[in-house]
């Protein structure tokens, strides 16, 4: 427990000093490059910066080993997740609304494409939900810093 604290200060305290380090001409590039929305098959997605509700679905080895909207391979076994519109390399904590189950994922892709599901999860991300078998759960997304999802990916027993 105390491993995690002194990491998740160490981080806080890094985040502070880049934060004012920063001159104010990369601040305002920083702003600049900043997009709140983006197009997806010629539909504008807006930015979310709060929790998100929705049904979640899984893809697995029929999509395994192909390219993902990052560019990387898509890889069934990585905790990652596709949606529609958040920051591509972001990362969100996904909650099954069924058994509280939690998660960390890296959004790597976009979609889901099928109905009105909000998010498409890698096979180990559902896996660990508990969603496997049923193929879908009600979830929670929230968006949560790079920082905050390493200290926690970190402190998981693993």
């Amino acid at each position: 427990m105390n491993k995690l604290i002194t990491t998740i200060a160490t981080i806080a305290l890094c985040s502070f000093f880049s934060n004012v380090l920063t001159t104010p001409a990369e601040a305002k590039s920083r702003k600049h490059h900043r997009h709140h929305h983006h197009k997806v098959h010629h539909k504008v997605y807006k930015r979310h910066t709060d929790p998100r509700h929705g049904l979640a679905s899984w893809y697995g080895s029929k999509f395994h080993g192909r390219k993902t909207a990052t560019g990387e391979r898509y890889n069934m076994y990585a905790m990652t997740a596709a949606h529609k519109s958040l920051p591509l390399r972001s990362y969100v904590q996904v909650t099954n609304l069924r058994n509280h189950r939690s998660v960390i994922v890296r959004i790597n892709d976009r979609g889901p494409y099928h109905g009105s599901r909000v998010m498409d999860l890698s096979y180990a991300a559902a896996k660990e939900l508990g969603m496997k078998s049923a193929g879908t759960a009600p979830v929670e997304i929230t968006p949560i810093s790079e920082l905050v999802a390493v200290a926690q990916m970190q402190g998981r027993p693993g």
